[in-house]
């Protein structure tokens, strides 16, 4: 019976091997499954030739046109102003920016003042005896001098004789020596040349001022310029008095303004020449960042495409039956974001965006980027 057994065991075994063995040959031979082939989906436009305008991009910061920088030219107490001296405050024409204390040169100015009129008042007898005609001009002088106002200027003395004998005496060398001071002694005020807003202050009540130290920064808010760096091949395209039109990145809003000034050189390291053009707006402010777009000249028989569908900036690619195909352009003008193409036939059927992993013979399903976007301006 053992024995039986065993051949049984033996057979069954033989049989189950060669069934699995049969299962696994067979999974091996079972077809590969079919890879479909993908084909992307593209927008596409018909070409339609004509004219674009050529634009040269421009930047720039504004400044004020009317800008004073504050500087003591003498020492002294910064002892006031007509408001608070502090950024953002507005002057109006004629206001006192800045005032120092004077009151030790005021007293020598008033010290020199008073040895004039001591001068004049010792060449008086001898007027009186020997040029008593022109003694009453220079006695009605000392009767309106005043010591606490500005020296009057000298009486006009048409006898020859007499002038020299003034002259002798020192009194017009005294003069203008009173006039210097006068000058000087009027430094010490600084006021609002127009009217304004003071952009920095750098100085508080209190504080010693000292020669050529700077006090603050005032502009005049109502005009400004920017200043435009253009190619130099372009640099005939703006004459002054020409309007420009700018704006602001974050901004919609265009700013007319005015070329004011043209800059006779050329920057070596750029090749470019610097435009001044002048611009008034109630929000600007100084250092804003404004853009031109220059009208340069218009190309006929061309279109503008985004720069990233050129390929090595002389090839672009076009859909012909469904298939992407390699043709030769030929570029006239590069900006920051197109290209202006020539020689590309009426109703050729070309790529409105770009697509990754693009090739010469791929398969691709078209789709008309007018369609696009008639399609986006419904859901609006």
């Amino acid at each position: 019976m053992r024995r039986y057994v065993f051949i049984i065991l033996g057979v069954l075994l033989v049989i189950g091997t060669y069934f699995i063995a049969t299962k696994i040959i067979d999974s091996k031979n079972k077809p590969k499954p079919k890879v479909e082939k993908v084909v992307k989906t593209v927008y596409v436009k018909a070409v339609t030739n004509g004219t674009v305008p050529i634009l040269i991009p421009s930047n720039g910061t504004i400044t004020a046109k009317n800008k004073l920088e504050l500087y003591a030219e003498y020492q002294g107490i910064f002892r006031g102003s007509s408001h608070d001296f502090k950024a953002g405050q507005e002057y109006k024409k004629g206001q006192t920016l800045i005032s120092l204390d004077a009151g030790e040169f005021n007293a020598s100015v008033l010290a020199a003042k008073s040895e004039f009129y001591n001068l004049v008042t010792s060449i008086m007898p001898d007027l009186r005896l020997d040029y008593p005609e022109v003694f009453p001009v220079w006695d009605s002088y000392l009767k309106n001098f005043d010591v606490n106002k500005r020296v009057p200027e000298l009486p006009n003395i048409a006898d020859e004789k007499a002038s020299y004998f003034i002259t002798g005496r020192g009194i017009q060398a005294s003069y203008y020596n009173i006039k210097n001071l006068e000058q000087r002694l009027g430094k010490y005020n600084i006021y609002a040349p127009f009217t304004g807003v003071l952009t920095e202050a750098l100085v508080n009540k209190g504080t010693l001022v000292r020669p050529g130290q700077k006090l603050g920064e005032f502009i005049d808010p109502s005009v400004y310029e920017v200043e435009l760096a253009i190619e130099k091949e372009y640099s005939d395209l703006l004459k002054v008095g020409e309007s420009v039109d700018l704006s602001a990145s974050a901004s919609d809003k265009i700013y007319v303004g005015k070329v004011s000034r043209v800059n006779g050189k050329i920057e070596q390291t750029s090749q470019t020449v610097k435009v001044f053009v002048e611009v008034k707006g109630d929000d600007l402010k100084e250092g804003m960042f404004l853009e031109a777009q220059l009208d340069a000249r218009s190309e006929e028989s061309a279109i503008s495409v985004n720069r990233k569908l050129l390929i090595d900036e002389s090839q672009l690619f076009i859909v012909k039956d469904s298939v992407l195909e390699l043709i030769d352009v030929q570029p006239v003008y590069f900006s920051a974001k197109q290209v202006v193409l020539k020689n590309i036939p009426d109703g050729t059927t070309i790529l409105a965006q770009p697509i990754s992993g693009a090739y010469a013979g791929m398969l691709v399903k078209t789709i008309d980027e007018s369609a696009k976007q008639a399609k986006t301006t419904s859901k609006n």
